[in-house]
This record gives structure tokens, C-alpha cells and sequence, in this order.
């Protein structure tokens, strides 16, 4: 275990995954997050890993050929979209992609090996692709494809997946609805109000999974008091199930201010998901927690939010305890 158990993986390359300077999932996102790590201090408190590339046995953990297919063809013409008309095809989308889900894996491969105790990856968290299709500015699901070679690669069963986006994780749920050992907390907008209109608080899981899925929507407007109450729930479902390995996707979306949502949170929100999770990794999963970017798409709010997990992750984790990781 190195000197600095938290590592941020983290490159230019990130960047290049986009939809365009007039498209809200635009190139500056990862800038925001970058400028708001350098300034803050924590950058020399953490370990900067680099990037890595995806190959398509990786992506097909999770998703159907057919659609590694169609994204790749898409990415040579810069044509068309790749769902319904949120994600629009651009050149070099399939390879942008792939570097998201190759760097995704690399950081769990580091958890699991004991190389880090926790990660943090800005540019992914791509929660509402489904197996067959894109959907949702996200081409590929690079947490579905983490949490299948969690299982296929490194014998890690026991998943829990916590979502603090604004937009429910609906290529996540239904993508392991019926998976009794994918644990599974989301606090969203209601679907009522916001995309992608899912996530009711009766969708538990079905069949054996029924029960290990948590959905926590939230009225429009709500702020901290409302969220951290229904944390307080989400924190002690997942207790109970004791996960082996933890994902948090710290969507910024949440804050006020978000341009395409309409929660009123702060980072408060992030920092306190975070020491939990970081309290629960601990105690039952070796304290393997893997924090990814999500959405967010004021850029203020990105800096702030992203930002706050890395500090807490770097709070929770002293040096002197990063030796029980393994």
C-alpha cells in the first residue's frame, strides 16, 4: 500500500469524452474538476494514476454486441445519435468511450489488488446505458461493465452501488433488477419531474434480487435536510447487507444550480454520503470504494461536489490505516 492510499485517475484524455462545446455533457467538465482539485490542495494528498483503454471483451461484460457494433460505427462517421436523441454521435466517440470503461476498470482492478483503498475517476459514472443501447448522454455503462468483472475477473460478489445523481440510475437498476448480490441505493429527482421518469420507491428488485434495491426519489426542491434524512435510511440498508465492494456515482446535478435539474442540495450531501461510505467500506469491504463523477453540468458545482468526495476520501483514509486493505 503506497503512501497515499487514495488515488485520482485522472488525464486529458477524459476530456475527449463529450458531445460537443453547445451540449451540456461538453469538454469542460473535466477542466472544472481539475481546477477545483489543484486549488484545493488535496491533489498532493492523493496519488494521480493515468488513464487506460477498454477492449471490446471488456465492454461486452456488460453490454450486447450489437451495440459495441453500433457505437463503432457511429464513431467513424460522426453521424446521427446513438439513442433517441440525447446522445448525439460525434468522430471518435467509440474511443473516447472506451478510455471512460478502461480507466473504470483499471481503478477497481487497483481496489481489489490492494494497490489503493479508495479511487475516484471525474469522467465516468455513465449510469443510464442500458445493455442493448446508449441513452442519456452515456455511451457505454462503464459501472455495469465494472461490477460484471467485480463477479467474472476478481471473485468479488457482494456489490453495493450507491447513486447520489439527480437522475435515477436506471441502466444500473434494470440492468441487475434481478441480481440478489447487486446492492443497490439511489437518491434521485423524483421521475415525475426529471429523466428518465423512473426509480419509484416501490421498484425493490425483482425475483430473488426482490428487496436489495433501495430507490429514494425526492421531491423537486429539495435541499440537504431532505436528502441526508433519506440517507440516513440508505446508509443503514446497505449495513445490512455488508458489500464486499462499494461504487458511488457523486453526480453534481444535485446542487443548486444545475442548469437541467431541480434538487437544491450542496456538497454537503457529498462529503456526508462519502465519510459513510467510507465508514461502511471499511468495516465490511477491506475499504474498497470507487468514486465516479456522474453528471453534473454546472461547472462550479462539479469543482465543489467531485471535489468534496476526494477531500473526505482523503479524511477517512489515513496512511496508518491503509494497511488493512487487501
Amino acid at each position: 500500500m503506497p503512501d497515499r492510499p487514495v488515488a485520482v485517475y485522472a488525464r486529458q484524455r477524459l476530456a475527449e469524452y463529450h458531445f460537443g462545446d453547445s451540449h451540456p455533457f461538453g469538454p469542460q467538465r473535466y477542466a472544472a474538476f481539475m481546477g477545483g482539485l489543484q486549488s484545493s490542495g488535496v491533489a498532493t494528498q492523493v496519488a494521480m494514476e493515468g488513464t487506460a483503454e477498454a477492449r471490446p471483451e471488456d465492454i461486452l461484460l456488460f453490454h450486447e454486441p450489437i451495440h459495441l457494433e453500433h457505437v463503432r460505427e457511429c464513431s467513424l462517421t460522426g453521424e446521427g445519435h446513438l439513442d433517441m436523441g440525447d446522445t448525439p454521435a460525434r468522430e471518435g466517440i467509440y474511443e473516447a468511450a472506451a478510455c471512460v470503461v478502461g480507466t473504470v476498470l483499471r481503478a477497481t482492478a487497483d481496489l481489489v489488488a490492494g494497490r489503493y483503498r479508495r479511487a475516484f475517476v471525474p469522467i465516468a459514472g455513465l449510469h443510464h446505458a442500458a445493455r442493448e443501447m446508449a441513452a442519456g448522454f452515456c455511451v457505454f455503462n462503464d459501472i455495469g461493465i465494472a461490477i460484471e468483472a467485480l463477479r467474472h475477473r476478481h471473485g468479488v460478489r457482494r456489490v453495493a452501488y450507491v447513486d447520489i445523481d439527480a437522475h435515477h440510475g436506471d441502466g444500473v437498476f434494470y440492468g441487475f433488477e434481478y441480481d440478489a448480490e447487486l446492492i443497490f441505493v439511489d437518491l434521485h429527482e423524483d421521475g415525475r419531474y426529471l429523466y428518465p421518469g423512473t426509480g419509484r420507491l416501490d421498484e425493490i428488485g425483482l425475483g430473488e434480487a426482490e428487496g436489495t434495491k433501495l430507490n429514494l426519489p425526492l421531491d423537486m426542491n429539495a435541499g440537504d435536510e431532505e436528502f441526508l434524512e433519506a440517507w440516513t435510511e440508505g446508509a443503514a440498508f446497505l449495513r445490512e447487507f455488508q458489500p464486499e465492494f462499494i461504487i458511488l456515482q457523486a453526480g453534481a446535478d444535485c446542487l443548486a444550480g444545475d442548469p437541467i435539474t431541480h434538487l437544491k442540495c450542496s456538497s454537503a450531501v457529498h462529503r456526508q454520503v462519502t465519510r459513510d461510505l467510507c465508514a461502511i467500506a471499511d468495516d465490511y469491504g477491506q475499504g474498497r470504494l470507487l468514486g465516479l463523477g456522474g453528471g453534473g453540468y454546472n461547472l462550479a458545482n462539479i469543482a465543489e461536489a467531485w471535489v468534496a468526495v476526494v477531500e473526505e476520501m482523503v479524511a477517512c483514509t489515513p496512511a496508518a490505516a491503509a494497511g488493512g486493505a487487501g
